[in-house]
């Protein structure tokens, strides 16, 4: 209850007096929601507090006698927010000291809390979670008791390991729940990049081969050419292999390798004449290129995809690949060769997305186990 004075004039039979009047009034104070600080989460206990904190943006979990229970990260932000103060045995806490609480119980919370805010800031819920990945985030409009979360993310440092092994885990988890799998990686300077993961199996149109051609060729330093114009044309007509240089057709040692498997070529050293069989060629493939099994795999694999397969060099990439003829259309997928279990760092693979998006094509990682498999990377806005 306020008591406000007021002095007023009053005019009693023609003659002013003054007089103090008294107005009593019960003015309600708005205060902030308060929550207490427990060993890993925080607690909202006034009923009504906890529901409006609930009701506006889905933050924490509603628990049994209207209480609402906040995870740390949920906490904080609310607190950053101006939205609740926080409390531990009475005495109120800082931020700082907040987020000295949560970085000694969970590791690297500095760059998920980045995530977790950056998201909400854009207008996203964002739920908190352990397994598979570090959120789930609903489609603007939605929440958990409306619609169905839209992404899984995971939250990571510049400076952590790009593991493919863990990428496709997380995939094949977020495949089976239909749910799109978002990295969410934070820059030394706290600035956010996304990318979008998924599974890619790609397929070409090249239409159906016709016979297979023969031909003979030499094998020089590092590349072989069909020196018969007629072989050579018909070669690089029947599956776009090669370029032609004048009359004659250079072919890479990837697509020999290929045609060799194939029985569409023959190749002969340049020097002695001697027939090189397939075994030696890939030998002496190996000591020109050490990673050119690893290569070739994933070249055999899109070959049989019915994709064009040429070198990816100009854009730093180990393949370009076209879905239809290359003098029909421009490359689709820039391709880099990897084993399943690669691991390298996120600075590379910056590079990679970045020079793809630039000449407008898809990054795919093709992983070379038992079977081969491909995963796109494509950066975007959330």
């Amino acid at each position: 209850m306020i008591e406000f004075l007021f002095k007023v004039d009053v005019r009693t039979n023609g003659y002013l007096s003054n007089h103090t009047l008294k107005i009593s009034q019960s003015v309600w104070r708005s205060e902030m929601p308060e929550a207490e600080l427990l060993e890993d989460s925080m607690v909202i206990r006034e009923e009504s507090e906890a529901s409006q904190i609930y009701n506006k943006g889905y933050f924490g979990t509603p628990q049994s006698g209207g209480a609402l229970k906040l995870e740390l990260m949920e906490g904080i932000f609310l607190f950053e927010s101006g939205r609740i103060d926080v409390k531990k045995k009475g005495k109120r806490l800082t931020f700082p000291r907040l987020l000295h609480v949560a970085n000694n119980i969970h590791p690297n919370f500095e760059i998920k809390y980045l995530v977790y805010r950056a998201l909400r800031l854009r207008g996203y819920i964002v739920k908190p979670c352990v397994d598979p990945l570090d959120f789930r985030v609903f489609p603007r409009g939605g929440g958990p008791s409306t619609t169905p979360s839209k992404y899984w993310v995971s939250a990571l440092s510049e400076r952590s390991i790009f593991d493919l092994r863990e990428l496709k885990q997380h995939l094949q988890k977020a495949q089976q729940v239909k749910k799109e799998l978002l990295l969410a990686v934070v820059d030394e300077e706290s600035d956010l990049t996304y990318y979008l993961a998924r599974v890619v199996k790609p397929k070409g149109k090249r239409g159906k081969k016709r016979k297979k051609p023969k031909a003979q060729s030499l094998f020089l330093e590092d590349r072989v050419m069909v020196t018969d114009e007629k072989e050579a044309r018909t070669l690089h007509e029947h599956g776009f292999y090669g370029k032609m240089i004048g009359n004659r057709l250079q072919l890479s040692l990837m697509e020999t390798a290929y045609l060799l498997e194939k029985g569409m070529i023959e190749v002969k050293n340049a020097k002695t004449g001697r027939k090189i069989g397939l075994d030696s060629f890939l030998m002496k493939a190996r000591e020109i290129q050490p990673d050119f099994g690893l290569r070739l795999k994933v070249f055999r694999d899109l070959e049989e995809r019915g994709i064009v397969v040429k070198t990816g060099f100009k854009y730093g990439s180990h393949f370009r690949a076209y879905t239809m003829a290359p003098d029909k259309t421009h490359a689709k997928y820039l391709v880099h060769a990897f084993s399943a279990g690669h691991k390298g760092m996120w600075p590379e693979v910056s590079r990679a997305v970045r020079v793809s998006h630039g000449v407008k094509k898809d990054i795919l990682f093709g992983m070379v186990g038992k079977e081969i498999e491909y995963v796109a990377l494509k950066r975007v806005r959330p």
